[in-house]
């Protein structure tokens, strides 16, 4: 790991930011996601990605709300092992790692490499209206490693990096699996 100053998204120490928005440490994991979703709802344009698809027919704020759940719950696994894991910084980095605030199914030539270029638009984007940590840039930054080709420098970016592909497989093939495996959406943080 490095300290990373390169682009100014490399992991840190927590700054106020995480203190305005703080995940309270409490053993329901879909309720820290949601009191973090709604403050940024509150604060920001975090709203506007309910009316973005993502992937299927699963729309963006679905889709980041999916990835949190799953980061915290791989997160709770390393906890359980005794590595440290700054849950505020993962959950909102994860909730803000798609901020790209644009339908990226619309033809149009600025998303003609959008899985290249939306790590860093939602990155400019969440910085417009949101106070990052480190750790949140790296997690925006870094999440579509290795398409992106600059890996994560932290464990709570490598955590959202693994849950937003194991969620995005699924949301793309959930639609196109029979009615019983779509059925068990419900069963998985994703």
């Amino acid at each position: 790991m490095t300290n990373g100053s390169e682009s100014g998204v490399a992991c840190g120490q927590k700054q106020d930011a995480a203190k305005t928005c703080p995940a309270p440490h409490t053993h329901n994991t879909a309720d820290e996601v949601e009191l973090v979703a709604r403050d940024l709802e509150a604060r920001g344009r975090f709203g506007l990605t309910r009316g973005f698809i993502q992937h299927g027919d699963v729309t963006v704020y679905e889709h980041v709300l999916s990835v949190a759940r799953a980061s915290l719950a791989m997160a709770g696994l390393l906890e359980r092992m005794g590595i440290r894991i700054d849950r505020a910084s993962l959950i909102r980095g994860a909730l803000l790692h798609d901020y790209f605030l644009y339908d990226w199914h619309i033809p149009d030539p600025s998303h003609r490499l959008h899985g290249f270029t939306h790590p860093a638009t939602a990155l400019a984007r969440a910085e417009e209206d949101f106070a990052l940590t480190p750790r949140e840039r790296n997690i925006i930054a870094r999440h579509m490693f290795p398409l992106v080709p600059i890996p994560p420098t932290c464990r709570e970016a490598w955590l959202v990096c693994m849950a937003d592909k194991a969620c995005a497989l699924r949301e793309t093939i959930a639609g196109r699996l029979p009615a019983r495996a779509a059925d068990r959406r419900e069963e998985s943080p994703c």
